[in-house]
């Protein structure tokens, strides 16, 4: 048999083993070469461009594509199952983003090193991918010696981002954390009574409207209006919707 079919029988099987997560028999010989193999599981929503990567990477001697998986659901089972040591993970899958996939998989196994390959490659979607515990990001436009170099550094423990995007990444999660928590606590300043108050205004509601669907009396409404625009330092309705937006204490109004 000639090597490309060979390696197309062994992708062939593969393929089908992700997709029903069942094992699939191998013959004697092909489970003690697959065994001194780095296992790498491709997870790919595009059957053909997902074959076709699993097809660079068993060419080489020394890497095995254990599974081809279409659903960031199935790759942390097809992982686990066939004890995959690198994932090359898409970013964008079907039922979820690759980031959600790579910490559900984390979660079950946390020595398993992943190695992105997006077609996005803007500095919000590299730091989500650090966010997640990405070893390496390649875009689409890497080159096949570039996406097999990546794994085998990734399967050595080696980490492919530069020190300075971790930084970046750590400084972003810090001033998400310490955003949220300025939230809490400007919302801690307001009363149960007082956001009720703040998310009708927001949806545009008038004062008896806002009386009838509170149950309370219009100038206890009215009452509760001025302490709101009291403690968020503005001078109308309007404004105190705006600013209860930007301070994140309410969501935006639908147009």
């Amino acid at each position: 048999m000639s090597e490309s079919a060979s390696t197309g029988r062994r992708l062939q099987r593969r393929d089908i083993a992700a997709e029903s997560c069942e094992s699939l028999p191998e013959t004697p010989s092909e489970g003690a070469a697959r065994a001194e193999r780095l296992q790498v599981l491709v997870v790919q929503d595009h059957p053909l461009l997902g074959s076709a990567i699993a097809g660079i990477l068993e060419r080489e001697t020394d890497l095995c594509v254990c599974g081809i998986a279409r659903m960031g659901s199935d790759a942390a089972a097809v992982a686990l199952r066939d004890k995959a040591a690198v994932i090359l993970m898409d970013f964008h899958l079907p039922d979820m983003s690759g980031p959600a996939a790579a910490i559900a998989i984390h979660a079950r196994i946390p020595k398993v090193a992943i190695v992105f390959h997006s077609a996005d490659d803007s500095e919000a979607a590299l730091l989500d991918a650090i966010d997640a515990g990405a070893t390496a990001y390649l875009t689409k436009g890497a080159t096949a010696d570039q996406i097999v170099e990546a794994v085998r550094r990734a399967g050595r423990g080696e980490t492919l981002i530069p020190v300075a995007l971790f930084a970046k990444a750590l400084l972003r999660k810090r001033t998400v954390l310490a955003k949220k928590q300025d939230r809490e606590r400007r919302a801690a300043q307001f009363t149960p009574r007082e956001l009720d108050i703040l998310h009708l205004l927001c949806e545009g509601l008038d004062t008896i409207t806002m009386s009838r669907r509170l149950g309370i009396a219009p100038h206890t409404v009215e009452w509760h209006v001025s302490h709101v625009i009291e403690k968020l330092e503005v001078h109308s309705k309007l404004q105190a919707v705006i600013a209860a937006v930007r301070l994140g204490l309410i969501d935006s109004p639908n147009p």
